[in-house]
């Protein structure tokens, strides 16, 4: 019962934007009975095709150069409930299996962002999120909202707090894009969906528990939010004591006026991490020393250790149908990379473009150029053996990892889509002695969701 209801969706990682005025607080829309739910769901399935591809080496950590196939699958399950005007509660439940190639490891971008990166955890159905969504009204004007899994109202205070409590992903809230954030429908790789040096707090399937502040006014944003770190690297388990383990994350978002009737998007983000996090620069130190027969961050992982970085994200829509983007994120790349991925430096810019000029106004194709990189005790580590939770070569010729992306989504029918992807990936893991690779993509993708007030 639990798949066939999870065979009705709605994209992930959608949130309420906020359209022009439109009348106050005596205007703010019914609140029947059917308008309190929300029931959706999705299915996305990915296959992935590698063909080999040269390397002087492999390592542990290393992308096979042999021939590759996997395929992998999510389906989810939304729900939500208004119990008032301005509170929900929401609840997902979520079901992912499969595999990415050579068991999602060896790239930086790893090119498909639904693998979870545990093969051995159950694909039993789990709690995805749930979470209390609150709405603190700071002015009687209000606008349109688009009522999704994240939030129920259909209208919302143009000036407002919103406030979210429970278990849900970071990226639900931070460093969204329109271009580039929603893998089941636009890029698949890592690194075009999120910021890859945004270390964001998340267990192996991407979701933690916290608490998120939100501060909307007409044309600009503020928000915080204070989340739960694994107790260790892309771990599954979170560390709920906030004295020793925490993430803290801040999000400046601005809607300026910079072309007449386009609009442009610009958000500036910081994180900081405690956690359980190691030291690359020690672990160099107790290798050269004799201490240690190969390089291990795990030696050196101290409670309370910090990692911190920035995020810059670009939005500018340049006509009616065409849209392009750009991220650039930093972070201080001396702390072991511990729960997205292992990048210290990324740039990403890229655009798409609806398919209205060839009479298909609901397909899409997008491309875009991702170039990612690490510090130099990140470089120096990997180079000398170590190992990351997802790289290690055995060695390191340095270069920065570079990727091309590239997809075309076809509109079925209703909400069914299909797609085809290519990537070509240079220096995978910043190793110039390996690749190029290139994978080539095939993603089905159904979304609906129960029409419980008449459109």
């Amino acid at each position: 019962m639990l798949l066939i209801l999870a065979i009705v969706a709605s994209p992930l990682g959608l949130h309420a934007q906020t359209a022009p005025p439109a009348g106050d607080a005596s205007d703010a829309g019914s609140f029947s009975w059917p308008d309190r739910f929300w029931i959706s769901g999705q299915f996305n399935s990915i296959t992935q095709y590698q063909p080999a591809f040269h390397a002087d080496y492999s390592g542990p950590n290393s992308l096979t150069p042999e021939s590759d196939l996997a395929s992998s699958r999510v389906m989810t399950l939304y729900t939500g409930f208004r119990l008032a005007p301005n509170t929900d509660i929401l609840c997902d439940v979520e079901s992912a299996g499969g595999t990415g190639l050579s068991s999602t490891l060896g790239v930086a971008g790893f090119p498909d962002l639904d693998v979870v990166r545990n093969p051995s955890l159950s694909q039993a159905p789990y709690i995805a999120r749930v979470m209390l969504h609150q709405t603190i009204p700071l002015s009687r004007e209000y606008v349109e909202s688009a009522k999704g899994p994240l939030g129920l109202a259909t209208r919302v205070p143009a000036r407002r707090l919103e406030l979210r409590l429970g278990k849900f992903s970071t990226v639900d809230f931070f460093d969204l894009n329109g271009v580039g954030s929603d893998s089941h429908l636009q890029f698949m790789n890592w690194c075009a969906a999120n910021n890859c040096a945004y270390d964001y707090a998340a267990d192996t399937r991407g979701y933690t528990y916290g608490l998120v502040m939100e501060y909307y006014d007409r044309n600009w944003a503020a928000r915080f939010g204070e989340m739960l770190m694994p107790t260790v690297a892309n771990g599954l388990t979170l560390d709920w004591d906030l004295a020793r383990a925490r993430s803290e994350n801040f999000e400046l978002e601005f809607h300026p006026s910079a072309f007449p009737k386009r609009q442009s998007v610009i958000r500036m983000l910081a994180f900081v991490n405690t956690a359980n996090m190691g030291s690359y620069r020690e672990a160099i130190d107790g290798y050269l020393s004799g201490k240690d027969p190969v390089p291990s961050i795990i030696e050196y992982r101290e409670q309370g250790r910090i990692k911190y970085g920035f995020g810059v994200n670009l939005e500018q829509e340049l006509s009616s149908t065409l849209r392009a983007y750009a991220r650039l994120g930093w972070n201080n790349g001396r702390t072991e990379s511990f729960a997205y991925t292992e990048v210290d430096r990324d740039v990403a810019v890229g655009g798409d473009v609806r398919g209205k000029a060839w009479r298909r106004p609901n397909d899409k194709a997008g491309l875009t150029m991702m170039i990612n990189g690490i510090s130099g005790d990140h470089r120096r580590y990997l180079e000398l053996g170590g190992l990351g939770f997802l790289l290690g070569d055995g060695g390191l010729n340095y270069g920065l990892e570079t990727i091309v992306e590239a997809y075309y989504n076809v509109h079925l029918w209703h909400g069914i889509y299909i797609a085809t992807d290519i990537q070509q990936i240079w220096n995978p893991g910043y190793n110039r002695d390996r690749g190029p690779v290139s994978v080539a993509s095939f993603r089905f993708h159904f979304e609906d969701s129960v029409p419980f007030t008449k459109e």
